[in-house]
């Protein structure tokens, strides 16, 4: 069995990142901290200056102004303040860009410590109301979204196109391939510091974002059909309206022929925009979210496009979004002159000259023409997304490692493998090895011994792996595997499922999932618990039995101790391991540890007594 590479790469060299501890990222985002307030503070002098300048140069205009008015001076002495005041006007400007870019990278570094020292959860986005769906087969039981989750330690990304790239990388299996690239693409991102600060600051402001569903609703919208020769005839006759206003200004023509010349054109144009009011304002519905939101994605893809990568797949999304940037700004323009169709100053010649049926007829010519490749272009920038944050993941923890990838038969094989979302100090770390030779543990222990934990912790570092990201382990080698998890499977009302019920739709599905060329890996806990010990006992060898004989590998856990007779039963080859408490006379008190052998143990009458229970 042979470790598997993607196509044309070789073992990565031994990066800087290598060699640093987590107490030498987080001084990096400490003094990263103290360098951003200095710059806001120092932001106050020059922004108190020019706002000073400002005012005194428009109160200057002002008072010259009056004075010329009245004739006592020339009215050229009043233009001398107005470039005083247009350089102030931009430097203030420039200075309260650059501190609201320090705000946000300071705001973005305080969640970044807040990680580093396991502060992290409640606060950021959960992902569970977007992606969580509880049929889905481990998302709920490895607690994958929710408060305190696994997306919500990973989740740094800046859009909601990036939200549901991470979620897609968190929930779907890719090939063997796709996941050797996804590693290949986080080790060149995970050192790229800048990168990720520019990413953060995308935008004006925090909380305009990118949604992919508002580009999705968009583009399937309904199309509304405007007849070429119409719009080639609207804009001659606003070009004509145009030509005739400005020879007016000019002097060119007297207003009062202009104004006989110039009411057909309007009328005309006034019956176009009756024609055609429905659709242009069913357009306008969906178009208004779509102008907020263009902004944060044409920068984002200029960014890509203007960043050199070295990693196959980085420079794959790169080539996806070639000259996106450049048709984004055009969409942006567009929608920016829209929105400005309504605003006073342009009411009324936006409605001389048909505006809003113009720039929509340019807006759908754009979407006929670029559809298809916005579709791709948000693809790519929800996988750049996702891949930056999991880089942000390994960086914040240099101690987690990248795991190998085997080829062949299904294998986990992990040395000192703790839960991703334990604190450094309560995390307790585990060896486990399934292979062909051992293809499951049943592990047995008395409540609160540590059995869950264990479970998704092997769930989620296989989730992690798969999508390309450092584990929690000293080593781990496993295969391409696909994750079915049974540990959170509750009654269903809505459905009419009762828990047993909906665990075994959820074993049904790890035993139809279960296949030679991509075997499952089965988490199952306290399995079949809503039946009796016998029933229990003869169904759950019959599930793990055909899981084996599909090539499967596995943990079951249990407090039945009926079950560990699974383990030695005549052709299935399990190992019973247990977690125990440290001293046999303190049964809570517990030390995580994964043992050989069966439990020896109870605690259910200590816990009872625990609460005022007379036992």
């Amino acid at each position: 069995m042979t470790a598997a590479r993607a196509p044309g790469t070789s073992t990565p060299a031994r990066s800087y990142h290598d060699c640093v501890t987590v107490h030498d990222v987080l001084v990096h985002y400490e003094s990263r901290l103290l360098e951003l307030q200095a710059g806001i503070t120092q932001l106050s002098l020059p922004q108190a200056q020019a706002a000073g300048v400002l005012t005194l140069a428009v109160g200057l205009f002002l008072a010259i102004s009056l004075y010329a008015i009245r004739g006592q001076v020339s009215f050229i002495w009043s233009s001398f303040p107005i470039p005083v005041a247009a350089v102030s006007a931009r430097r203030l400007r420039r200075y309260r860009q650059t501190e609201s870019r320090m705000w946000r990278l300071k705001r973005f570094y305080e969640r970044a410590v807040q990680r580093m020292k396991g502060d992290w959860a409640g606060a950021g986005v959960t992902g569970e109301e977007e992606f969580n769906d509880p049929s889905h087969v481990y998302a709920t039981d490895l607690h994958v979204f929710g408060e305190g989750s696994l997306f919500q330690l990973l989740c740094t990304v800046r859009t909601s196109i990036g939200r549901r790239g991470l979620a897609n990388y968190l929930l779907k299996a890719p090939t063997l391939e796709d996941t050797l690239l996804r590693q290949e693409t986080v080790r060149e991102l995970r050192e790229r510091t800048e990168l990720r600060e520019s990413i953060a600051t995308l935008g004006d402001f925090d909380s305009l974002e990118s949604r992919p569903d508002t580009f999705e609703e968009w583009l399937n919208s309904p199309q509304p059909s405007f007849a070429r020769p119409l719009r080639v005839a609207l804009a001659v006759t606003s070009a004509v309206l145009a030509g005739i206003v400005l020879a007016g200004v000019l002097g060119i023509v007297p207003w009062t022929n202009i104004s006989i010349w110039i009411l057909p054109l309007i009328a005309f144009h006034a019956g176009v925009g009756l024609w055609f009011r429905d659709r242009v304002n069913g357009m306008l519905g969906w178009l208004r979210p779509v102008s907020v939101e263009t902004s944060v994605l044409r920068q984002g893809l200029q960014l890509m496009e203007a960043t050199q990568f070295r990693s196959a797949k980085l420079r794959q999304l790169r080539e996806q979004v070639r000259n996106s940037s450049r048709s984004i700004r055009k969409l942006e323009r567009l929608l920016d002159a829209l929105d400005q169709r309504d605003k006073d100053w342009f009411y009324y010649p936006s409605r001389a000259f048909a505006a809003g049926t113009h720039l929509c007829m340019a807006i759908e010519e754009w979407r006929a023409e670029h559809a298809e490749s916005l579709k791709l272009w948000l693809q790519a920038w929800a996988e750049f997304e996702a891949l930056n944050a999991l880089a942000s993941y390994g960086y914040e923890n240099p101690e987690h490692t990248f795991p190998e990838f085997a080829n062949g038969a299904a294998h986990f094989d992990a040395r000192e493998m703790g839960h991703p979302l334990l604190p450094h100090a309560s995390c307790v770390a585990n060896d486990v090895n399934l292979s062909r030779k051992c293809p499951f543990y049943v592990v047995s222990g008395s409540n609160m011994s540590g059995k869950s934990t264990l479970l998704r912790a092997i769930g989620l570092n296989a989730v992690l792996a798969l999508a390309g990201a450092p584990v929690r382990a000293r080593a781990l080698r496993l295969s391409g595997l696909l994750i079915v998890a049974s540990a959170a499977v509750v009654d269903s009302l809505l459905n009419g499922k009762s828990k047993f019920l909906a665990e075994v739709d959820r074993l049904r599905l790890a035993i139809e999932s279960a296949v030679p060329h991509r075997p499952v890996l089965f988490l199952v806990d306290e399995i079949f618990s809503g039946t009796n010990s016998r029933d229990r006992r003869i169904a759950a060898e019959a599930v793990v039995r055909t899981l084996v004989s599909r090539g499967a590998i596995g943990v079951l856990s249990t407090h039945d101790l009926a079950l560990t007779e699974i383990a030695s039963a005549e052709g299935m080859g399990g190992v019973n391991m247990h977690m125990t408490s440290r001293d046999a006379c303190d049964p809570m008190d517990f030390d995580y540890r994964l043992k050989a052998g069966v439990t020896t143990e109870t605690n259910a009458l200590t816990i009872a007594r625990m609460a005022g229970v007379p036992v």
